[in-house]
């Protein structure tokens, strides 16, 4: 077995070279990735916790007012109007807190996962060359 020119052994030390810092590149812009991703998803999360914990007082509130108003009903006629009125106010609001929730949820997971979408769109772009 030949013993290693001067030459190769040069190649070798700068490929090895140009390939780590190649990974060091690639492991500071995966972790500047996370670091990103972290942030959006904590800013979108406490915005989801936020509108939960104002869904929850919202519907306290709600729920004794409906009670203060059934226990004031007056004829069997007005509490079946006043029923009617709340299942349909209850149902509307449900529906919006539904969306609203569905919209924030949406927001916690593109927070959460834009970053890395870029990352791998770069990457694909990069390797594609």
């Amino acid at each position: 077995m030949a013993n290693p020119t001067e030459e190769q052994i040069s190649k070798t030390r700068a490929a090895l070279s140009t390939n780590a810092d190649a990974a060091g590149k690639i492991m500071q812009e995966s972790s500047n990735t996370l670091t990103e991703s972290g942030k959006g998803s904590v800013a979108a999360v406490q915005e989801l916790t936020k509108t939960y914990q104002e869904l929850a007082a919202r519907n306290v509130k709600n729920l004794t007012a409906a009670m203060e108003a059934l226990v004031a009903v007056k004829s069997p006629a007005e509490f079946m109007e006043l029923q009617q009125r709340l299942i349909k106010d209850g149902v509307e609001a449900a529906a919006n807190d539904s969306r609203r929730i569905a919209e924030l949820t949406s927001a916690v997971f593109t927070a959460a996962f834009e970053p890395m979408k870029k990352q791998f769109e770069a990457a694909q772009k990069t390797s594609h060359r």
